[in-house]
């Protein structure tokens, strides 16, 4: 048919390039020393390390050491030993942090272009798509979404699965994750039918796959407001991560019944009275936010400021693509943007002792040091700093649209798109390459991506019209 042949000629138009990117790869003799070499030294970067102590720099090295930062300053020496990275007009920050995405659903992309969360997101994605899915259709979806993810320069998500219709289901969701290489925290989450485990299976899972605080994968559980949940969620040891935005009274009883531990995880809270958010910040609890998401989805309005004005430090998140990018620019630039506009609105009615008006560089902090937290691994990622893991993006500023650089945190926060990413690393692996993807059989990914597509599609019986 001819809605069969467009989408074989945008699979067949897509994948070219990336086979022409990994053929040039292959040839690389930069990044096969990279590859090789345990020690790696970006030279001569703009580098905004996120960490206030060790400050910024207008031009420094970052020498990178068994996976670790070791140093960062200007004029590091090297020797035959090292592989250099020319890093001149390049910004160099750590990877961004997205602290809430539901991965599986990268199958599902644009599939509900108007849609809003009540009734359309949960009758189509959670109620009819959801439940169609095998595990090798998880796989698929997860890791379309997660090598995405790195190509649009995250290295840390927080992935809430929600597909756990059988141990199998998480099986595949744990498998896509590492063979990605992403840094992630898989959130264990409900599924559907007779087969779901949820939430018991996730002993197993800890023993199977998380024994070791020494990788890239980490462990909590994604709760919802069911205090037996978050009971196992303590009896397991992990932080509980919780969708929150209705109304704060669940919020509440949970809070009442001492269930709330240091380091869980709120996502949206939008509508919670000034008690919740009391709550949260007092428990030890950290925010995840999508303001894109929740605007375009009818969530309510991102509550940004309300975690400010509360003394909460928020993280972004992407939450899923079916109606919105999940690029970080994008995040980090509604959040700017909003608040903003909302303080300044305020002003003009002459309304007194407003809260500051945000700054690039806490919009970056957000992306990054406050996603680590949220994620409970800021002792390992989310700044560049000596000790921590080199989870790395490198940005280039030498484009029409940045030159002369003139302020590089407002470049990375209000003028830079996906596009300018040069390079990823992540645990000092090169991930990302001269604006390429390395190590992965793209063509491959695409195609069983589409067809878990399709196989999910039709089991469903959802219909997708692609210039409908």
């Amino acid at each position: 048919s001819r809605r069969s042949l467009l989408f074989a000629g945008a699979a067949f138009a897509a994948v070219a390039p990336l086979a022409q990117a990994q053929a040039a790869q292959a040839q690389d003799p930069d990044l096969q020393r990279l590859q090789r070499s345990r020690r790696i030294l970006l030279k001569g970067g703009v580098v905004l390390s996120l960490d206030r102590p060790v400050g910024d720099f207008a031009s420094a090295d970052v020498l990178i050491e068994d996976g670790k930062i070791r140093e960062i300053r200007p004029n590091i020496a090297s020797d035959n030993t090292v592989a250099v990275v020319d890093a001149k007009n390049r910004i160099l920050i750590p990877g961004f942090i997205d602290t809430h995405c539901h991965s599986y659903q990268g199958l599902l992309r644009t599939s509900l272009p108007s849609g809003i969360v009540d009734p359309d997101y949960n009758r189509d994605i959670q109620n009819s798509l959801t439940p169609a899915y095998a595990p090798e259709d998880v796989h698929a979806g997860e890791l379309i979404t997660a090598l995405g993810m790195i190509d649009m320069g995250t290295t840390t998500i927080v992935d809430i699965s929600q597909i756990a219709h059988t141990p199998e289901h998480s099986d595949a969701c744990i498998a896509a994750l590492k063979e990605s290489g992403i840094r992630a925290v898989h959130a264990y989450s409900r599924g559907s039918g007779p087969g779901t485990r949820y939430p018991d299976d996730i002993e197993r899972l800890k023993r199977s796959y998380f024994s070791s605080s020494d990788q890239l994968l980490t462990l909590a559980m994604a709760t919802s407001l069911d205090p037996m949940t978050f009971r196992a969620a303590r009896a397991a040891g992990v932080r509980a991560v919780l969708h929150i935005r209705l109304t704060p009274e669940p919020l509440l009883a949970l809070g009442r019944q001492g269930l709330l531990r240091p380091g869980d995880e709120f996502i949206h809270c939008t509508h919670l009275n000034d008690d919740a958010w009391r709550l949260i910040k007092d428990s030890g609890g950290r925010t995840s936010h999508s303001p894109p998401l929740e605007m375009a989805m009818g969530h309510g309005d991102p509550a940004i400021q309300d975690a400010l004005d509360h003394g909460l430090r928020p993280s972004l998140s992407s939450d899923h693509s079916a109606t919105v990018s999940q690029d970080m620019f994008g995040g980090m630039r509604a959040a700017f943007n909003l608040q903003r506009l909302a303080v300044l609105q305020r002003a003009r009615v002459g309304e007194k002792n407003l809260p500051p008006l945000l700054t690039p560089r806490e919009v970056l902090e957000f992306a990054t040091i406050e996603g680590a937290r949220c994620a409970a691994l800021d002792q390992k990622v989310g700044s560049l700093t000596p000790g921590k893991d080199a989870d790395i993006v490198m940005l280039r500023y030498d484009r029409l649209d940045l030159w002369p650089l003139n302020n590089a945190h407002s470049a990375v926060v209000n003028l830079m798109n996906p596009g300018h990413i040069d390079a990823v690393f992540i645990a000092g692996k090169v991930k990302k390459w001269r604006g390429s993807l390395v190590g992965f059989d793209l063509d491959r990914v695409m195609r069983e991506a589409a067809a878990a597509r399709d196989r999910v599609m039709r089991r469903a019986g959802f219909k997708i019209e692609l210039v409908g």
